[in-house]
C-alpha cells in the first residue's frame, strides 16, 4: 500500500528531527525551499564529479558502518 502524502512528510520531518534536531531541520527545509533545490540535478552532478573507485570505497566504508541487518528502517 502506497503511503499518503501526510505519512511521508511526517517520516521526512521525523527523520530530520531525529538527525538534525528541530532548528538545523527547520534550516534545511528553508534552504530547500528558497533555492528550488533539485534533489536529481544535485546528484548528478555530485556523483559526475566522483570517480568510480572512489565511490566504491565510500559506499564499502558506509557499509561497515551502517551493516544491512534484514529489517527494515524504522522511523
Amino acid at each position: 500500500m502506497e503511503a499518503s502524502t501526510v505519512e511521508i512528510m511526517n517520516k521526512g520531518m521525523k527523520c530530520l528531527t531525529d538527525h538534525m534536531g528541530i532548528v538545523e531541520a527547520e534550516r534545511f527545509i528553508s534552504v530547500i525551499i528558497r533555492e528550488r533545490f533539485d534533489y536529481t540535478k544535485w546528484q548528478r552532478e555530485y556523483f559526475d564529479a566522483k570517480k568510480p573507485d572512489e565511490i566504491s570505497r565510500e559506499a564499502s566504508e558506509f557499509e561497515k558502518t551502517h551493516p544491512y541487518t534484514g529489517g527494515a528502517l524504522k522511523l
